[in-house]
């Protein structure tokens, strides 16, 4: 295990401590070690485009997770049914995910572009006055974002949704069937509250995909309509690689790493706190 732990080490850790130390320095286009303490903080949060970007980001991440989990859990449901071609409908269903991000991008930039995609067609066929120009639209080009971004992720949460219903003891089932309770409110009050590790494990693995999300934004819309989609991690790349500030490109990464932390520490305290109560009951 030395060489893959020294890996970890060197490349993970290092980089990590590296790219914290940046960001309370003068560096610009090199490495610059001449600390100036927390100036490149305060002047992250009095920039109006990086409230905007991270505005931008909750947005996305708040629907984009809600979307996936609540059309991942209805198609595992249906799937769950025993339905004939499970196995021809769950790989369709997964596909998407095998795909990244930068590929799901550009296949929904083609699909919702006004001038060739999903208007065009339609135009083509005969309705002439169709419009469903969101991709060109400030105020809607995010909710595109999202489409696509749910269209990636559901696919996930649906097998692991899925993987949850199958450990249901069909004990469970019979009682709710000689109790009356209707199947739908079997699955909201009964069901829900036992896939709770999936559901939680769904949340982090998301919420961590929409705080570093970059190629789906730069492959549909660049960022654009001007700001309107521009979020943190494209916010620190141009800096990084355009503008070249590494300071201050860096304590917008630092941050983006103290937002995934905070996504992820209920996760990991809900883990400690249940490894231990099995413990405690064996």
């Amino acid at each position: 295990m030395a060489p893959a732990i020294l890996s970890v080490l060197v490349v993970y850790v290092g980089c990590l401590v590296w790219t914290v130390n940046m960001s309370f320095t003068a560096s610009r286009s090199v490495p610059d070690l001449t600390y100036v303490g927390l100036t490149n903080w305060l002047r992250l949060f009095h920039d109006y485009r990086w409230h905007g970007a991270m505005n931008h980001m909750f947005v996305f991440g708040a629907l984009y997770i809600s979307g996936c989990l609540v059309l991942g859990y209805v198609l595992a449901i249906l799937l769950d049914q025993r339905v004939k071609g499970e196995n021809f409908f769950r790989t369709v269903f997964l596909c998407p995910h095998a795909m990244s991000f930068i590929v799901t991008g550009q296949v929904w930039q083609w699909f919702l572009n006004p001038e060739f995609g999903l208007q065009q067609a339609v135009r083509d066929g005969g309705w002439a006055g169709f419009t469903f120009d969101w991709l060109a639209s400030s105020r809607m080009a995010i909710y595109t974002l999202v489409i696509a971004g749910v269209w990636q992720g559901v696919g996930m949460v649906m097998v692991l949704m899925l993987a949850g219903l199958r450990g249901i003891d069909d004990d469970l089932w019979k009682a709710a069937r000689v109790d009356g309770i209707p199947i739908w409110r079997t699955y909201v009050s009964v069901i829900l509250p036992m896939l709770m590790p999936p559901i939680l494990t769904s949340v982090v693995l998301l919420g961590v995909g929409a705080v570093k999300n970059y190629d789906l934004v730069v492959a549909m819309t660049g960022g654009g309509p001007g700001l309107a989609t521009d979020v943190p991690s494209k916010f620190v790349m141009e800096y990084l690689l355009e503008r070249g500030n590494i300071a201050f490109a860096t304590a917008g990464a630092t941050f983006m790493l103290v937002t995934t932390l905070v996504i992820g520490a209920p996760f990991l305290l809900w883990q400690a706190l249940r490894h231990r109560r099995a413990r405690r009951l064996r």
